[in-house]
């Protein structure tokens, strides 16, 4: 029975690709479409494409394939953040007060060191134990990969040391973040150039693209009914996410549904008939929503736990906004189902959840991409009219960003859109212009925005 499943699933993921058009797998960007960004920043060339004279098709085609396996390589980095964020906020395996970023500031010279090292003793002690969660599952699996053995004491011990070490990096790049926010640092979207790529999220970034899409109807960008095919780069895994996240839920990913909530709440788009697809570089998110899709394809929905975690510091408009967002979510795609109960540890936040119905699952196409390195070459009826990146394109620096904004110009139709909540370099060509952006005031010397880069008609 479960092999029949599993073809079934297969059959169908199949003729879902050949029902949306795109059958091949990602290619690498050639020389010729990377040239052009090339030349207007060679002042921005990494060494192996400086070598004194012009950059060759040859010299391109080694770099782009091993920076995308370096970039790659990058998400281990991640899943240390997730490990940590598990150890600072976790409250299932723990009676300890959870590590707040603030309280984070001070650790290695506060009650916060002791707290910390409890929690590293509780954790190590979960992890090694029978019937581990979903999310607990994946963690210990990503210890042994480091080659931890949490079956034997020494092995304990130092997946112990690792997980302190891990909350000491991420206290050094909290201390350098807060300091670059207050210095508004020009290069600000670009400050996690160098750390390790984190799959977490939360629905913050898909309120602000609710409201940026809102504002775009309001300046005549967007039409009702003018959106039919979506992409999202980087959709996103949730497990005790950075800011107030906790280990109570399974890993889920969240914004390719809050997009076609949207697009459906504003009128944009018929949820179904609406095509979207993800490009990840992470099999664990990649996996996520492969999963998701075959069991739609079964009649099974996608739940999804919506956290939210109200702050005093909102501004009045945000908090009310947000709040009505958060409880409006998944009307128009799903319907409400008992939330998993927060637990004590955990009570500031607040909690509800959705089933997705699978009709709507079965609108997602996962494709394994790197957005800056490769690309889909799409004929013109298969070209997209909206891609949406948030919390991506921080992790590049300005010439990798440059290479993403005219590869996706490639993948966007004529009068299509990429919207994004960071400032994209402009000094290359590409067929993507700067266009509306939406302010939307947080708390006090806190503005989000989002971004709009048009495809010229």
């Amino acid at each position: 029975m479960r092999l029949q499943y599993g073809i079934l699933a297969c059959i169908f993921l199949f003729a879902v690709a050949l029902a949306y058009g795109i059958t091949q797998t990602a290619e690498f960007v050639a020389f010729s479409s990377a040239q052009p960004v090339l030349s207007a920043m060679r002042d921005s060339l990494p060494p192996a494409l400086k070598k004194g004279g012009p950059v060759t098709a040859s010299d391109w085609d080694a770099w782009v394939r091993s920076r995308d396996k370096e970039i790659r390589g990058r998400l281990q980095g991640g899943e240390e953040d997730t490990l940590t964020n598990l150890l600072r906020l976790g409250v299932t395996y723990t009676k300890q007060e959870r590590i707040s970023f603030a309280d984070l500031m001070s650790y290695g010279y506060s009650s916060v060191t002791d707290v910390a090292n409890k929690r590293a003793d509780d954790l190590v002690r979960a992890l090694a134990a029978a019937n581990l969660s979903e999310g607990m599952q994946e963690i210990r699996a990503f210890l042994e990969k480091q080659g931890f053995n949490l079956d034997a004491p020494d092995g304990r011990k130092k997946a112990k040391a690792y997980m302190l070490a891990n909350l000491v990096r991420q206290r050094d790049e909290v201390v350098k973040w807060v300091a670059e926010m207050k210095s508004k640092n020009p290069n600000l979207y670009q400050a996690f150039k160098v750390r390790g790529i984190s799959t977490d999220s939360n629905l913050y970034p898909d309120y602000l693209i609710e409201q940026h899409l809102r504002h775009m109807m309001e300046k005549g960008a967007l039409k009702p009914g003018s959106i039919r095919r979506v992409a999202i780069v980087g959709p996103g895994l949730d497990f005790v996410n950075k800011n107030d996240g906790a280990d109570f839920y399974p890993p889920q990913t969240t914004q390719p549904f809050a997009v076609l909530d949207s697009l459906a709440r504003l009128g944009l788009s018929d949820p179904a008939t609406v095509q979207l697809y993800t490009f990840d570089i992470s099999p664990r998110v990649n996996h996520q929503i492969e999963r998701a899709v075959q069991r739609a394809a079964a009649g099974y929905p996608y739940t999804i736990q919506l956290l939210c975690s109200p702050e005093q510091q909102w501004e009045a408009s945000y908090r009310k906004g947000f709040l009505e967002y958060w409880r409006t979510f998944g009307d128009q795609i799903g319907t409400p189902v008992t939330p998993i109960a927060v637990p004590a540890g955990a009570s500031e936040i607040k909690n509800r959840a959705i089933s997705v119905r699978p009709e709507v699952v079965s609108r997602l196409t996962p494709v394994d991409m790197n957005i800056v390195f490769q690309t889909l070459t799409l004929p013109p009826d298969q070209q997209f009219d909206l891609v949406i990146g948030t919390n991506i394109f921080i992790y590049y620096g300005s010439l990798e960003q440059s290479l993403a904004r005219a590869n996706l110009g490639t993948m966007i139709r004529p009068g299509g859109y990429l919207i994004t909540d960071e400032a994209l370099p402009g000094k290359a060509p590409t067929s993507l212009s700067d266009s509306v952006i939406t302010s939307v005031p947080v708390k006090k010397n806190d503005t989000e925005r989002m971004y709009t880069y048009a495809r010229e008609k």
